[in-house]
């Protein structure tokens, strides 16, 4: 197994830079998301998934209950669930 070590910065406000090599090799561009997971024992797993645009969740899920679709829509657009 390869392990891929590479160090980046922390910049102000506690930004960081995705390293090239990792970008490339996951084909990662600026529509994906970064979700960070922390286990009990302090271990930090990161994994990038696509950002789906409001169009492209549009009739992927169902609801008994009725929905607001402005609503919907500006809380997806500010990043929220």
């Amino acid at each position: 197994m390869n392990i891929m070590v590479i160090t980046t910065k922390i910049y102000n406000k506690f930004q960081t830079v995705i390293p090239k090599e990792i970008r490339k090799k996951l084909d990662i561009t600026k529509d994906h998301l970064v979700e960070w997971y922390l286990d009990e024992t302090g271990e930090i797993k990161v994994k990038f998934v696509e950002n789906l645009s409001f169009e492209d969740m549009a009739g992927i899920f169902s609801s008994d209950k009725p929905t607001d679709a402005v609503k919907l829509k500006k809380r997806t657009q500010r990043g929220k669930k």
